[in-house]
């Protein structure tokens, strides 16, 4: 839906997002697109989001996606600490020096007092006081928040609460919801329990990224149910098109691999095992599986990740690093099979999931079989599912993709991409984007 103007005063949307370009975290692709979606509607979007030098210090950038910010957007940036990764000592306190265990845990604390959540509840104040000036400046229509983290939230029920702004919210994963255990992290009582029914209840929509997470919020906020919306991430546009169907060369070598964060949760160390057992039985052939990715969710390397591929090298599993998102193309253009290793849970997803099946390549899944992405791939032609994370079920699904690769064909790439049409990003997003444009059209003729 498009917003008619008609030399009317655009509609005015805050969007919230800790996590924007040149923030390369996982979830800023769906913040970028949200963004450019808001603005391509019709709409005047102002981004308030952290400073860049949070993202420079702490988890590392991706430039690139800064050229696909929609030039019409307004990016307000606001100064964000995070004293727990601060690592010049020349800015510590002398009571962290002396008793570093003690000042962690105090400042954990005060950060709560603020907004229930640590590392990031600090920032509460400056969002408040940074979005009361946006909207004074240019009257907020309407406000579309997304967390984690959760702290994005507090801006939106700011504006709520002292000028009746409405507002959206884009849960993406689980607050109270912990998406790999399927736990509930903080009971209906507590601070965080409180903040959320609150914020549930008085958003116009509270969107979640699959059917599982839906329900579950569903089950514990059910006067909300109706105002929950599934809009799943997808792939975007520059990542590849209708036409994009990759050529098939002919080579000996079976070019695995893997494109995203690895962190702790992802089954690295399973993976390898099962690689190295189908290469002892020489079942996958010549072969060579590419880690892409940061190790960790911040700047530096996680050690201890980086130590399994210097275990692994002489089994042709090389690390190849980080890659902006403007050349994760050439990755699977120099790919036969891409492996898709995710956490445990059934409530997990992953934006990753679309782009591979983007790709046009087979896929090999090493995840739960209970997790949200067993749905989407069931029907793609040339999933190869590891049936557990044995090593030997995920040497048998490796093998049968190795297989598949060396006689795969350009019509049988040109069936995955045409499934994977339907999981385009714009086609997850139009509906709930349709949504706020109407609101926030409705709330910008009224002050005409």
């Amino acid at each position: 839906m498009s917003v008619p103007t008609d030399g009317v005063r655009k509609p005015h949307v805050l969007y919230v997002a800790w996590g924007f370009p040149p923030c390369r975290g996982g979830g800023v692709y769906r913040a970028l697109a949200t963004a450019n979606a808001l603005a391509q509607a019709g709409m005047s979007v102002t981004v308030l989001t952290a400073d860049r030098d949070t993202f420079v210090r702490f988890t590392g950038t991706d430039e690139s996606l800064e050229a696909r910010i929609d030039p019409s957007i307004t990016v307000h940036r606001v100064a964000f600490d995070w004293p727990a990764l601060e690592w010049d000592l020349r800015k510590w306190p002398k009571s962290r020096i002396m008793a570093p265990k003690w000042w962690e845990e105090r400042r954990r604390k005060e950060d709560q007092k603020i907004f229930p959540e640590p590392g990031y509840g600090a920032w509460r104040p400056r969002l408040e006081q940074a979005a009361e000036q946006i909207h004074r400046a240019n009257p907020i229509d309407v406000v579309v928040t997304t967390a984690n983290p959760a702290v994005d939230y507090s801006p939106a029920w700011y504006l709520y609460r002292n000028f009746g702004v409405p507002y959206f919210a884009d849960q993406r994963d689980g607050w109270t919801l912990d998406v790999f255990s399927g736990d509930r992290l903080h009971e209906p009582s507590s601070a965080v329990g409180k903040w959320e029914t609150d914020f549930i209840r008085a958003a116009q929509e509270f969107w979640v990224v699959n059917e599982p997470i839906h329900d579950w919020y569903a089950d514990a906020y059910p006067d909300a149910a109706a105002r929950m919306r599934v809009v799943m991430n997808g792939w975007d546009d520059d990542v590849a098109t209708a036409d994009d169907v990759p050529v098939v060369e002919p080579h000996d070598e079976v070019r695995f691999a893997y494109v995203g964060t690895v962190s702790k949760m992802v089954p690295l160390p399973e993976f390898i095992d099962g690689w190295r057992l189908a290469r002892s039985t020489d079942a996958l052939g010549p072969s060579a599986a590419s880690i892409y990715g940061y190790l960790g969710f911040f700047h530096t390397a996680n050690a201890a990740l980086l130590s399994a591929f210097d275990e692994a090298d002489d089994d042709q599993v090389t690390y190849g690093g980080p890659v902006p998102k403007a050349d994760v193309h050439t990755v699977y253009e120099n790919a036969d099979v891409l492996l898709l290793m995710l956490g445990a849970g059934k409530y997990v997803t992953s934006g990753k999931v679309f782009e591979f099946m983007a790709s046009g390549l087979p896929i090999v899944s090493i995840h739960d079989l209970d997790n949200a992405c067993t749905p989407l791939l069931r029907d793609y032609p040339g999933w190869f599912p590891a049936a557990s994370l044995s090593a030997t079920d995920i040497a048998d699904a490796l093998s049968k993709a190795a297989a598949a690769a060396r006689t795969d064909t350009e019509q049988q790439r040109q069936a995955r991409v045409e499934y994977a049409q339907r999981f385009r990003r714009d086609r997850q997003l139009a509906p709930a984007i349709d949504s706020v444009a109407a609101l926030a059209a409705k709330r910008a003729e009224g002050r005409t």
